[in-house]
């Protein structure tokens, strides 16, 4: 069992394929990573709803400092009531399965640390 560091939180997700979102996948845990640029989905996950592999060998940097490669295609993703297409990376079983800041921001949610939770962030700026 992983333990996570205290502060972090997990949330649900459904992940859809842009081409038919009537292919999804529930994601029960995603942990909620706001040092992450991208959001991470299992591999297997994506290719089941038809996720295509859009943009290969794209490099990362670990928080160990390690440096890896791994595919990225496009996804709309559900969470908290509201939903947003983004880049999505395929993970490796090793590898968690992760709330990034982009999605978070298409998502127009912030994190609410004291409840561990995702909440709205209010309108959007015009300009």
């Amino acid at each position: 069992m992983v333990s996570f560091v205290v502060g972090t939180f997990s949330t649900a997700a459904r992940v859809a394929d842009i081409a038919d979102r009537d292919r999804e996948i529930s994601v029960p845990q995603m942990l909620v990573d706001t040092g992450s640029e991208y959001t991470w989905v299992t591999a297997s996950l994506l290719e089941q709803i038809g996720v295509e592999r859009e943009k290969k060998d794209r490099h990362f940097v670990m928080a160990n400092g390690e440096e890896i490669t791994r595919p990225v295609g496009f996804a709309v993703l559900h969470v908290a009531g509201t939903f947003t297409v983004d880049e999505v990376v395929f993970a490796e079983p090793a590898d968690f399965l992760l709330l990034g800041a982009r999605t978070l921001e298409g998502l127009n949610l912030v994190v609410d640390a004291a409840q561990k939770k995702l909440v709205a962030a209010g309108p959007l700026p015009v300009a």
